[in-house]
């Protein structure tokens, strides 16, 4: 009885849990819900029904982890899949963010990986705008990283969106100095966005005639480099207790 307590020290969640969690209480502030999907998708929820040709250099092995050599049955590469069943079984008007883990057949180095986690989100219903698209994901920074916080959308292309744009937020790293996380431009690439093409509205029994969209994507773990000022994503998937023990405290 008169020895002393043996020191159980407390847990911490994992950053990119924690970062997720912020995410997706953002979002819910302004009226957007959580869905959720398969790991393991189809050629149609992944490719097809998003406006993917079937030449397009995304279905190339390369890319994609196919299961079992079948051309059909694949590991999602983006959350999109889950918009895609949204679509399928909602009617608009449609506002929804979509969590997830997603694989991809890329080098692994400090900026990328072959396992990483996205949220993707869609709202569909009648006049719907890019000042729409701007305006929400302004929101989305200043709520992340700071008040302090600009951002600058540049044109780009998916198969899915149209027009299409990436989103950069400043670099709070180096303060816009430049580093290496952000290639020495002051600017950090954290989503791609922009109104839902026409063709996946109808490819998805929505009349593009009535309705507009926009969609946006993001990685977690690059969010979570800027939130947590970390220079290496692969820390993230290490299970390094040094560095998990310095989130012990951190709360959400």
């Amino acid at each position: 009885m008169s020895l002393p307590g043996y020191p159980f020290y407390p847990g911490s969640r994992h950053p990119i849990s924690i970062v997720r969690s912020e995410i997706l209480d953002i979002f819910g502030r302004i009226g957007f819900t959580v869905s959720e999907g398969p790991e393991i998708e189809d050629d149609w929820h992944v490719f097809s029904a998003l406006n993917f040709p079937p030449e397009h250099p995304a279905r190339d092995m390369q890319d994609t982890f196919f299961v079992e050599k079948d051309p059909d049955i694949l590991l999602r590469t983006h959350t999109s899949s889950i918009q895609v069943r949204v679509m399928e079984n909602t009617s608009p008007p449609i506002r929804t963010v979509s969590p997830g883990r997603v694989f991809r057949n890329e080098a692994i180095s400090a900026r990328a990986h072959c396992i990483f986690h996205q949220v993707e989100g869609l709202y569909i219903a009648e006049n719907v705008s890019f000042a729409d698209l701007k305006q929400t994901l302004l929101y989305f920074a200043k709520e992340m990283f700071g008040e302090d916080t600009r951002i600058r959308l540049r044109p780009s292309y998916f198969p899915f969106t149209e027009p299409s744009a990436e989103m950069d937020v400043s670099c709070n790293l180096c303060g816009g100095k430049g580093c290496n996380v952000c290639k020495y431009t002051g600017w950090l690439e954290v989503l791609g966005c922009c109104m839902v093409d026409p063709n996946v509205l109808e490819f998805n029994t929505i009349d593009s005639k009535k309705y507009t969209g926009f969609a946006f994507g993001m990685g977690i773990e690059r969010i979570a480099m800027l939130k947590f000022q970390v220079r290496d994503l692969r820390l993230y998937f290490e299970n390094d207790i040094r560095f998990l023990k310095q989130f012990t405290n951190t709360i959400l």
